[in-house]
């Protein structure tokens, strides 16, 4: 073992020494200060595994992974976060709802539940745009929200942001997609986010969550989709129901393994071809939230076994007939956040509903959203199936 005792330790000749080799340690009351700089200043040669830097652009110490896997953040895990107040207080999974339509103007709002509890959601923090039919995932760490549409011209976002489940705050930039600007289903794992589909294409794109940068390319969907929802176990990545190129409501269940890259593979039907639903998951199970069928609004709840193929079977009944909802999940409940439905009037909600998932039965009221309503908005936990 080495211990050295300075106030100050520098290099003056700029030529990479001096070294400390073998078993170190420091110990002070005070701290230390690692090298900083942006997400575009990373060093890319000769970098060492393991090495640390501060980057001022997340605000979060990183580490070097290697020239395959570059820099990753370090991050707090921890599935049981509270700090909700009023009927949101209590610890367990935390979900988010970020963006949609409050009813009329796009929103970037981002609000949040903790899923073990019932009661009404709270302000977590703003997205970096406005935007509505957004899809939302996250690991265990990070929530990542993708794309979207905008009141305005142009009409669509290829802007992908993230936020730190842990804390609370405004989302930060992630980066780009990879063509698909709106209405693209979100799903994935603990270290990626998989986007589904979008503006009626087949295309599936990826990025690593515990990274920063633009999407990539996966494969392609079994068909061109848009506005259908997405769940995963931690292997499979699973898209359910959308409209096609004509306007032609889906039935169609796909899927794809989550750590490699490729098409998708036919799982099975909804009982309902329909859009603009929403999805989300245990380990083992997915639970689909139904919307639209091209003439009507379905109150529909189905599942599927994620680990087998095969067709969706009927689970209960939502608490009102409507479409364009958000879902979040724990290991045990299934979440669906606001809604609209022109039935029997226009008519947007700020109702949060859940199912206990290994159970069947009818969703039961949770609480309101944080605000006003919430239609088209992403959804994403750190406790979901994919984890």
């Amino acid at each position: 073992m080495s211990k050295i005792n300075v106030r100050s330790f520098s290099n003056e000749n700029d030529d990479g020494a001096p070294d400390i080799v073998g078993v170190s340690t420091f110990s002070s009351t005070a701290y230390f200060v690692p090298t900083k700089g942006t997400t575009a200043q990373r060093p890319t040669d000769h970098v060492e595994v393991g090495s640390i830097r501060f980057n001022t652009d997340t605000a979060n110490l990183e580490f070097y992974r290697g020239h395959t896997l570059g820099w990753s953040q370090f991050e707090l895990i921890d599935p049981e976060l509270g700090g909700g107040t009023g009927s949101n207080t209590g610890l367990g999974t935390r979900g988010l709802y970020g963006g949609g339509t409050t009813p009329s103007a796009a929103t970037n709002r981002i609000g949040f539940i903790t899923i073990s509890t019932l009661g009404n959601g709270q302000d977590f923090g703003d997205l970096t745009l406005a935007r509505f039919a957004l899809g939302g995932t996250g690991s265990r760490t990070r929530a990542v929200f993708n794309f979207g549409e905008v009141i305005s011209s142009p009409n669509f976002s290829n802007i992908i942001d993230f936020v730190t489940f842990a804390s609370t705050g405004n989302a930060v930039d992630f980066g780009d997609g990879l063509g698909q600007k709106m209405k693209a289903s979100a799903t994935g794992s603990n270290t990626r986010a998989i986007f589904q589909g979008g503006y009626v294409q087949n295309v599936v794109s990826y990025v690593t969550i515990p990274s920063t940068g633009n999407a990539v390319d996966f494969g392609d969907l079994t068909e061109n989709s848009e506005r259908s929802s997405g769940l995963s176990s931690s292997t499979r990545a699973v898209r359910l129901g959308g409209r096609g190129p004509t306007s032609a409501m889906q039935d169609t269940i796909d899927f794809a393994t989550i750590s490699t890259t490729g098409n998708y593979t036919d799982f099975g039907n909804l009982s309902t071809a329909a859009a603009d639903g929403s999805a989300c998951s245990n380990s083992t199970r997915g639970i689909y939230f139904s919307g639209y069928t091209g003439s009507t609004y379905t109150n529909v709840i189905e599942y599927i076994q994620i680990a087998t193929t095969g067709n969706a079977v009927d689970f209960g009944d939502q608490t009102a007939v409507k479409a364009y909802t958000a879902s979040v999940s724990s290991p045990t409940r299934a979440i669906a956040i606001g809604g609209f439905s022109s039935t029997p009037s226009p008519a947007a909600f700020n109702v949060i509903e859940f199912v206990e998932i290994p159970t069947t039965g009818n969703a039961v009221d949770f609480g309101d959203v944080d605000s006003g309503t919430a239609q088209s908005a992403g959804g994403a936990s750190n406790g979901h199936g994919g984890l």
